[in-house]
């Protein structure tokens, strides 16, 4: 009985309003068996007088490619500037990407009891920094068994640098009493190949570190779906 009841309400979803369906095929089917545009519909909850939510989150999918990182990389300017889409709706969907984000980063960061290499620090670093479209750059700080105490984001520049202040990496070692500490960067260009200021930066901090006795261990430089370790690559 139940499962008849499920196929005529399956069915009857071709009589419903185009709007109302992504809500009630999720409720038949499962989220799993809605298409990303249908899913964004849910969350905006109405489209235009032309286009139902589906339509309208289909032609943007269509701006990003049919792809969810590039979709998450959109600001609330460049998805107002899709007809249909206002403030209201960029926002619902801005937060939603950043709640998928958060999620990743929590499954990493569960795991995360030691830091043992650059392709832990890879995993851990990613979820945070795939989607930027600037340059972010942070510090890891562990303690003796390099297991890490906190994370420090130390600055965030444009598209090709970010600017770190290394006396504010410093105080940020000494008071959370770290022996060891990892930096890491982004690079939104897709390339991880280290820049001269990259080379120069790890001198730096490497040089500032050995006078407070606290070891820099690594530098990572993060892409999506690469990295580079001036450790690896014997730069330390």
């Amino acid at each position: 009985m139940a499962n008849k009841d499920m196929e005529e309400h399956s069915f009857s979803i071709k009589e419903w309003a185009e709007e109302d369906r992504p809500r009630e095929k999720l409720e038949a089917k499962g989220a799993e068996a809605l298409t990303k545009a249908e899913l964004l519909a849910i969350l905006i909850g109405s489209g235009t007088q032309k286009k139902s939510a589906v339509e309208l989150m289909a032609e943007l999918m269509r701006e990003c490619d049919d792809k969810l990182v590039l979709l998450s990389r959109m600001t609330v300017d460049e998805l107002t500037k899709i007809q249909g889409i206002g403030p209201a709706k960029a926002i619902t969907i801005m937060a939603a990407m950043e709640l998928g984000r958060r999620r990743a980063q929590e499954e990493v960061t569960a795991t995360l009891t030691q830091v043992k290499d650059a392709v832990q620090v890879y995993q851990y670093m990613r979820p945070l920094m795939r989607d930027l479209n600037h340059e972010e750059c942070w510090a890891l700080l562990l303690n003796n068994n390099a297991r890490l105490i906190k994370r420090v984001k130390l600055s965030q520049g444009g598209r090709t640098e970010t600017l770190v202040d290394v006396r504010i990496l410093l105080k940020a070692a000494l008071l959370a009493e770290a022996t060891m500490m990892v930096l890491v960067h982004n690079h939104p260009s897709g390339s991880c190949r280290p820049s001269r200021e990259d080379v120069n930066l790890t001198e730096h901090v490497k040089k500032a570190g050995m006078t407070m006795n606290i070891k820099l261990i690594d530098h990572v430089i993060v892409a999506d779906g690469d990295y580079y370790s001036f450790s690896e690559n014997g730069k330390l």
